[in-house]
């Protein structure tokens, strides 16, 4: 029977023997997930408090995690998952819009939330690893168990996203929404019984619970836990775990190619993937090495079910439109653009007419919001439509492109960076007199942050002693430093003094303007680009068939 829930999902599996959560050390069958999730849940109850019944999580992907997640769809709670790589007052202000009754944290997570006003009394941390934690579990009944009312629209999750105005956005998502994608994402990426699931994507993030955990509940597959992705350790943990699927974003994709490779790379039990932002340069070489087919997709936290997969489409096409509603239109006028014109690389020759905002026109009703911001939420549904904030394109045969995104964010490791904070940063030096951030293509998936900046006559990039003053910056998170940096006396600018940021945007680090890359590990520095370098970074574009990216 088909379930409307996660709770419901979940006491389906109660009495089920099949390994549902497998670690290095201990194997936990699906009904003993069950029952830690039916403890935490019966301890959630019994320290709820006044207000929203938010429960932050600052964990690794670690079995707590897992079973917080169940907890919550048993006991009708939200799980807010908190981003580990966010730091100093913009974590603090995105944990205190979520409203967090309780947060469930480690030794590790307490020391990152050290001196944040988070809003939560210290009495209501659940320290993972603390001594009295195991204590209170055992306190608790392990007997299934779910609150009679729950319903489909019982809020799950608070997911953190990102928008164009750079302030965070917690998506929300139900217990029923979530049911929806592991039954779709089931069927979609075959993800049966007998697969074992790889989740090495962050538990914070939509991938990692709509792509690989909602599915493998609703097939009662096993899921396995790695506390984070390691491209060094990938293909030994798929060996030792038996795993058939994972999921990814970003370059993830592109680390674990870095990695030698060996005869043996195939001997693997992996059959299939899915996630975003894999070139089809790297998913060739991804099957040809190791034997897994790779299958990319489209969808946020806030949306899903745009897109129809096809396989048989052109290298780098999303799918096809799911339905007459996704279209993509101009943003000013609302009309649909015409097909785009492609030349010999896939580059748009026809860019200005074809591109446009990916829109579902009917899909305002299915958009469940963002927490406390009804600016987001307007900004999100318009005339009656919703927009993703992303742009496409169709070509002449109907298979929808993705051509970036609209806004002041980046998308780095599959992870939205906020330009306004990586510029705030920068101006905060007191030899940097203008600054601004902004995308450039990374030449194997995704984007890197580049940062152009303006500083005095007289004054040279070495002076700014800029990785250490970076590093210095405790919001700063750790994918927000620029890779590339122009430096310049003179900015483009218009006659009220605003930088021209999309004329930076385009000469990117082509510019006649001197240019630094960020460069080594551990404590890397910013060495000068070289006619040389640019000509190698454009050959590693054409590599890997990115040169579409480059104007």
């Amino acid at each position: 029977m088909r379930r409307d829930t996660i709770a419901d999902l979940l006491l389906d599996r109660a009495g089920d023997d099949h390994p549902g959560l497998r670690t290095r050390e201990r194997t936990w069958t699906w009904d003993e997930v069950v029952r830690e999730s039916a403890a935490r849940a019966r301890l959630a109850r019994e320290l709820r408090a006044d207000g929203p019944f938010h429960i932050g999580v600052l964990l690794d992907n670690v079995p707590e995690y897992v079973f917080w997640l169940g907890a919550a769809a048993l006991c009708g709670a939200t799980i807010v998952g908190i981003n580990p790589t966010r730091r100093g007052s913009t974590l603090e202000r995105e944990v205190r819009h979520t409203d967090p009754m309780l947060v469930v944290t480690d030794e590790a997570g307490l020391r990152l939330l050290d001196g944040l006003d988070l809003g939560v009394p210290r009495d209501r941390f659940l320290v993972v690893d603390g001594p009295d934690y195991a204590a209170r579990l055992a306190a608790q009944a392990r007997e299934p168990y779910r609150e009679p009312d729950i319903t489909p629209e019982a809020q799950l999750l608070l997911l953190f996203t990102s928008g164009t105005t750079g302030a965070s956005k917690a998506a929300r998502c139900s217990q029923g929404r979530l049911a929806r994608l592991g039954y779709a994402n089931s069927g979609k990426y075959d993800v049966r019984r007998h697969d074992v699931t790889y989740c090495c994507m962050p538990l914070f993030h939509g991938n990692a619970v709509m792509g690989l955990w909602a599915p493998s509940l609703v097939a009662g597959a096993t899921v396995t836990l790695v506390p984070k992705f390691s491209a060094s350790r990938f293909l030994p943990d798929v060996r030792f775990y038996g795993a058939t699927f994972f999921t990814y974003v970003g370059k993830a994709i592109a680390y674990v190619l870095a990695t030698p490779e060996t005869p043996g790379d195939a001997d693997n039990p992996l059959t299939h993937a899915f996630g975003t932002e894999a070139s089809p340069e790297d998913q060739a070489a991804f099957l040809r090495r190791f034997g897994c087919r790779l299958i990319e997709a489209y969808g946020s936290s806030e949306g899903s079910g745009l897109i129809t997969l096809a396989p048989e489409g052109p290298p780098g096409a999303l799918g096809r439109p799911a339905h007459a509603g996704v279209r993509v239109v101009c943003p000013e006028t609302r009309e649909t653009c015409p097909p785009a014109l492609l030349d010999e690389h896939g580059r748009v020759t026809n860019a200005e007419a074809a591109i446009g905002e990916i829109v579902d026109v009917d899909g305002a009703a299915r958009f469940e919001g963002y927490y406390n911001n009804a600016a987001a939420d307007a900004e999100r549904v318009r005339h009656g439509w919703y927009w993703t904030g992303d742009l496409g394109y169709l070509d002449e045969a109907g298979y929808l492109h993705f051509a970036g995104r609209s806004g002041d964010w980046i998308r780095v490791d599959g992870e939205n960076i906020s330009a306004l904070l990586t510029e705030r940063v920068l101006r905060r030096h007191p030899r940097i007199v203008a600054a601004a951030a902004f995308a450039v293509p990374d030449p194997r998936s995704g984007d890197q942050v580049m940062a152009a900046i303006e500083i005095p006559e007289g004054t040279a990039f070495e002076d700014l002693a800029l990785p250490a003053f970076l590093a210095e910056q405790a919001d700063l998170g750790t994918k927000g430093a620029p890779r590339f940096v122009r430096v310049s006396h003179a900015l483009p600018a218009t006659g009220s003094g605003k930088l021209r940021k999309k004329e930076i945007q385009h000469d990117g680090w082509r510019t006649g303007d001197q240019v630094h890359r960020w460069s080594g590990r551990g404590a890397p520095d910013y060495v000068p680009m070289t006619g040389e370098d640019k000509a190698a970074l454009r050959a590693e574009f054409a590599a890997n068939g990115r040169q579409r990216f480059l104007p």
